[in-house]
């Protein structure tokens, strides 16, 4: 039997961020790249779905290409309401203009990536400016290969008001599903920004909210404010074998990094 094809996704990495809570960003980064090396199984591709800085600095996205690239797999990126666009595309070199919209495709063989981004800058909140939809209809049309479609906010609804006033509001996740209803290639929409593992669906695809590298947030459905916790980094690894997906949550414990 031939191997999957593995997509690896990490978010959330808040390079920069002071430690809080015992977490420290650029150790949790480490203990996650030391992990992905022990995998059994080499990986294809790395996506990281947004906030790799916590202050959009040079440095802090330098430091993010260092680190991951210590596995010497292609990195795919894309901005979360941290970052800042043109020093992402700067330090990545990302195809583009400055500030605009960090839209991208790439076909990884077997699985091809599509990037939306879903920032609105000086917000906290998701949101998609005006064509970035057309763009992703135009981009699925294009082929029938399966695919994996990745913003920062994840088209889901968490039950927590806090964290739902600022994800993707309910009419950019009625627009996306009107996109995504149209091509059955879809295999799974992915994001991060909710600092927890979080499942839903959209179109009848799956949709998950990959966990944090630095901060987890507690399931407190009656707080006010969702409370950050300098808990166990994770990552997913995204499996496709021929025509299905599957997906694999890895939590990375001290004592499995010691």
């Amino acid at each position: 039997m031939a191997r999957p094809f593995l997509l690896a996704q990490l978010s959330d990495l808040h390079l920069g961020e002071p430690a809080r809570d015992g977490a420290d960003p650029e150790g949790c980064l480490r203990a996650v790249v030391a992990a992905l090396g022990r995998l059994p199984d080499p990986l294809d591709a790395i996506l990281v779905s947004g906030d790799l800085a916590e202050h959009g600095a040079a440095e802090e996205y330098l430091l993010a290409a260092k680190e991951i690239g210590r596995l010497g797999t292609p990195i795919h990126v894309l901005p979360g309401n941290h970052d800042d666009r043109a020093t992402m595309r700067a330090c990545f070199g990302i195809p583009g203009e400055g500030g605009a919209p960090i839209d991208y495709t790439v076909d990884l063989g077997p699985l091809r990536l599509v990037v939306v981004d879903s920032t609105i800058p000086g917000e906290d909140r998701g949101g998609f400016g005006s064509g970035q939809l057309e763009r992703l209809d135009a981009e699925l049309v294009a082929s029938p290969k399966p695919a994996i479609v990745a913003m920062h906010h994840p088209p889901l609804t968490t039950a927590m008001a806090d964290w739902d006033g600022v994800n993707l509001p309910a009419g950019d996740r009625g627009a996306l599903a009107a996109v995504i209803v149209r091509h059955p290639q879809v295999r799974a929409v992915v994001g991060g920004h909710l600092h927890r593992v979080s499942t839903s669906s959209l179109a009848g695809r799956p949709v998950l909210a990959a966990p944090s590298i630095y901060q987890q947030a507690r399931p407190d459905f009656a707080g006010e404010a969702v409370a950050l916790y300098g808990g166990a980094p994770g990552f997913a690894i995204h499996a496709l074998r021929g025509e299905e997906l599957a997906t694999q949550i890895e939590i990375v414990t001290a004592a499995v990094d010691s």
